[in-house]
């Protein structure tokens, strides 16, 4: 299960800048509009410390961690709902994305076009946020248009769906055309169930990534005090990463070297791991290990999985064929040093179907199919 971000925001707000340098991949950079058409997708390691101290314990033959993909969409315009910059085309690819990662400028560069002719982040999402609104409401509204069609189908089944799902639907359209996103609303999860056929773009949780410079990494400026009090009274989460830093530290041959740029810096773990990692909590997602000597993997499942359905990320037979889970808890083997050790504690444990697995549970599935 692989968590897929899209970043989106205004053009020239920093978007394939972070992106090159969290994912050391290719992306074209450059200062006008539209430099980004084509999405780019980076593949990147989600750094998670106690897979490492695992494999000191373990001595496996190599280490898979788990991984989050990025896609670097081009910049939306106001009038992108209408087909404005190519507006259509970059919508269709936010649809298709798990959760949205905001890239928000947050610095003063009058070397750096901006779209609007001014810094003003707080304009700059509400900006993105009308567009994504609009082109939800588009999809709600050729929704609610069928439905009366739909309540007098003879199949009782789709007719009562019908029914359902109006309110749901003219409420959503009415606040959407304020530009609100469906994220806001408070809908519960029978309501989300209507409508979750729609793929609505504003239902994605969103991260507001602030883009600061190498001053705003150590003191909150304006420009990022404002962003945080948008997305906290949205119920958002944010947060602020230097684009330009990132590019160097991304830019260096060996972990020794960007380890010492770091320390020169003042920084001590690098955007990228921050933004994986909150990207992860935001989605709900956790990490068990399987550790033994060929390799240490990372697995992602979502919290709340009980043990036959975190099996299944790992294969659908594990699932299928589940007979019962043998678990001990990492910090366990921190503690005691070895899998003997923990076991001779007592915390190695066989668990049946309804465990429900913790983060940082070390696994092994028993099956048969």
């Amino acid at each position: 299960m692989a968590l897929n971000c899209g970043i989106v925001g205004l053009p020239n707000v920093g978007k394939s800048t972070i992106f090159q340098a969290i994912t050391s991949a290719p992306a074209e950079a450059a200062n006008f509009p539209f430099c980004t058409i084509e999405p780019n997708v980076g593949i990147v390691n989600v750094s998670d410390e106690r897979m490492q101290k695992i494999a000191d314990i373990i001595g496996p033959e190599k280490l898979i961690p788990t991984v989050v993909e990025f896609v670097d969409i081009a910049g939306l315009v106001k009038g992108a709902s209408k087909g404005e910059g190519l507006g259509n085309q970059f919508l269709g690819n936010i649809r298709q994305v798990s959760a949205i990662v905001h890239v928000v400028r947050c610095f003063d560069d009058s070397n750096v076009i901006h779209v609007h002719g001014e810094v003003n982040p707080v304009d700059d999402i509400e900006t993105i946020n009308m567009e994504l609104a609009l082109a939800d409401l588009e999809v709600v509204e050729r929704k609610l248009s069928n439905l009366p069609k739909l309540m007098k189908n003879q199949n009782k089944e789709i007719a009562s769906k019908a029914k359902v799902a109006q309110p749901i639907l003219e409420t959503l359209a009415k606040e959407l055309a304020e530009g609100r996103s469906a994220r806001t609303l408070g809908l519960s999860e029978e309501d989300m169930d209507v409508i979750s056929d729609l793929n609505l773009i504003t239902l994605k949780k969103v991260l507001y990534l602030c883009n600061v410079d190498e001053e705003g990494i150590f003191e909150d400026n304006d420009y990022v005090k404002a962003v945080q009090k948008f997305a906290a009274d949205e119920g958002s989460l944010s947060m602020k990463i230097c684009g330009k830093l990132e590019s160097e530290i991304a830019s260096l041959d060996t972990d020794e070297e960007k380890a010492e740029f770091m320390e020169a810096a003042g920084i001590e773990t690098t955007g990228l791991a921050t933004l994986t990692k909150a990207a992860y909590e935001m989605l709900g997602l956790r990490t068990y290990f399987t550790a033994g000597v060929k390799e240490v993997r990372a697995w992602t499942f979502r919290a709340g999985a009980k043990a036959p359905e975190a099996a299944g990320v790992i294969h659908s037979d594990f699932e299928r064929g589940f007979i019962k889970a043998e678990i001990y808890h990492c910090e366990d083997l921190f503690t005691y040093g070895t899998e003997g050790k923990v076991k001779e504690a007592g915390k190695l444990r066989m668990e049946g179907k309804e465990y429900v697995v913790k983060d940082g549970d070390v696994i092994h599935f028993r099956f048969n199919v």
